[in-house]
């Protein structure tokens, strides 16, 4: 849990109530001169958007888009393009230019450097493209698998340490259309309060029963299956069909690792299934890239359902599920993401293969090990500084992902903005993303950043940081540096 500084949590909630109070006041004035002016262009419809169902969008969240949704004009390296972009109506629509602006990217998945060109990703993928399309145009049941799917699905079997995978076009789906084909009403499904939306919408898309437990907290996770198992199914109280526990290998907005020794152990006693979400951890963690379990010493056939996505470390798009041969068997004659939807882009899928070769040393050469150590290092050295600095900083050794947290509502573009006029590209979160109070910066590192890109990036946040005032703790004086240096030679 995070724990707000009270000064903080009072200024930061005096933020929100001055926002929301002048954006109700503007909009009383609004409604009083359209009732005074007459204008109504609905025609008789209701509007589609009711005054307090966007009022956060049109007074919060329009004042600081500008901070979001950049759009680029290069590949997501380490460097790339931002398109510069102006508004003449304080932000309400913005314009892009012909301008662009080089700048150190921070906030791209790309943590293997694999979206970029790559001496044996990209040849690869052309080849695939001139042989096959950009787009099968079909779904995997009719005319959309390809021997490219087939080879895919081997190889991320074998990666991650399962007997079979099936896998889909969008990483998102993945989660959201599975879910209610593992589970139904009268199954019971336990999922950590900080998981991704894509698990929020599929379970509720189930029909199951939805419980939550405190975030990364087993022994919490412990007490609420206790309680369900002894109370059943509501009204009937009868016994669960089926429970299923539903957790992330490294939380995406809180970057830590997921706490899996220990909840894999309390499935076991109580009966129940495992499905691990490895969005941000495969490829990215681990000794061979294969994610939390070899991080974590975790044998990954006491995992029931393992979940991933190829938009992150392989550079691709799509995702996959891997499990037991009677579970994918099921899954490709039930899931509608795979009967229905556009099979995953053979390139795409060529891509994937590469990338999954280069990691193991499939391709000769031993660039997988480096780019392997190369996040590690990047991920924790970059870490280490930033919390020397006095930011506060969430999220565990090891994980690329790095949230700075800003509190304050005005932090949020202030960070933003001036980090951009240092050419440096940082992707700030709030609400609905987080809760209310925790806005923050989402920093994601890159095997392809180099040193002097990461000192070039420590220097501006930190002047950034004394600018806006976010170092909430006291930054490490220079000699106390000096000596840790020390001790370490």
């Amino acid at each position: 849990m995070i724990a707000i500084p009270y000064l903080t949590a009072l200024t930061t909630y005096f933020s929100y109530g001055l926002l929301f109070a002048f954006g109700q006041i503007r909009d009383f004035f609004l409604k009083l001169i359209d009732c005074c002016g007459g204008s109504n262009n609905f025609q008789g419809y209701a509007p589609i958007c009711l005054g307090l169902e966007d009022f956060y969008i049109r007074r919060l969240y329009l004042r600081i888009q500008d901070c979001f949704g950049r759009p680029i004009a290069s590949a997501p390296d380490a460097w790339f393009d931002v398109v510069e972009r102006y508004s003449n109506d304080y932000n309400k629509t913005l314009k892009r230019t012909s301008n662009i602006s080089r700048c150190l990217n921070l906030g791209s998945y790309n943590y293997l450097g694999f979206a970029a060109a790559d001496e044996y990703c990209t040849p690869h993928a052309i080849e695939s493209l001139k042989r096959f399309s950009p787009s099968t145009c079909s779904s995997r049941v009719d005319g959309g698998t390809t021997v490219l799917h087939n080879e895919l699905e081997e190889c991320v079997a074998r990666f991650v340490g399962k007997p079979a995978s099936i896998v889909f076009g969008m990483g998102y789906v993945t989660n959201s259309a599975i879910l209610p084909v593992l589970i139904g009403k009268g199954g019971l499904i336990i999922s950590d309060s900080l998981n991704h939306n894509s698990i929020v919408n599929g379970a509720r898309g189930s029909g199951a029963t939805i419980r939550v437990f405190q975030h990364n907290t087993p022994s919490h996770l412990e007490e609420v299956l206790r309680e369900q198992i002894a109370e059943g199914q509501p009204r009937t109280h009868r016994p669960w069909k089926k429970i299923m526990v539903i957790v992330e290998g490294i939380y995406s907005m809180e970057g830590e690792l997921c706490k899996l020794p220990e909840i894999i152990a309390i499935c076991k006693k109580y009966k129940a299934y495992t499905y691990l979400d490895e969005a941000h951890s495969i490829g990215a963690v681990g000794k061979t890239g294969r994610g939390v379990c070899e991080l974590l010493g975790v044998d990954t056939a006491d995992v029931d359902i393992m979940m991933g996505t190829f938009t992150k470390s392989f550079g691709s798009c799509g995702g996959y599920i891997a499990g037991s041969k009677e579970l994918i068997q099921y899954v490709k004659y039930t899931c509608p993401a795979h009967l229905y939807a556009t099979s995953i882009s053979p390139p795409a899928a060529q891509q994937i293969i590469s990338a999954i070769k280069v990691i193991l040393g499939e391709d000769g050469s031993n660039r997988g090990a480096q780019k392997l150590l190369q996040i590690r290092e990047n991920s924790n050295f970059f870490r280490a500084e930033l919390i020397k600095m006095g930011f506060e900083v969430l999220g565990d050794n090891d994980s690329p992902v790095m949230p700075i947290m800003l509190y304050n509502p005005a932090k949020i573009p202030a960070f933003s903005r001036e980090c951009l006029k240092q050419n440096v590209a940082v992707v700030t979160v709030a609400f609905p993303a987080t809760p209310l109070l925790l806005a923050r910066a989402r920093i994601c590192l890159s095997a392809s950043h180099t040193k002097e890109d990461l000192i070039k990036a420590l220097k501006v946040i930190s002047q950034v940081g004394d600018l806006v005032g976010i170092k909430y703790f006291p930054a490490e004086s220079e000699k106390q540096q000096q000596e840790e240096r020390m001790k370490l030679e």
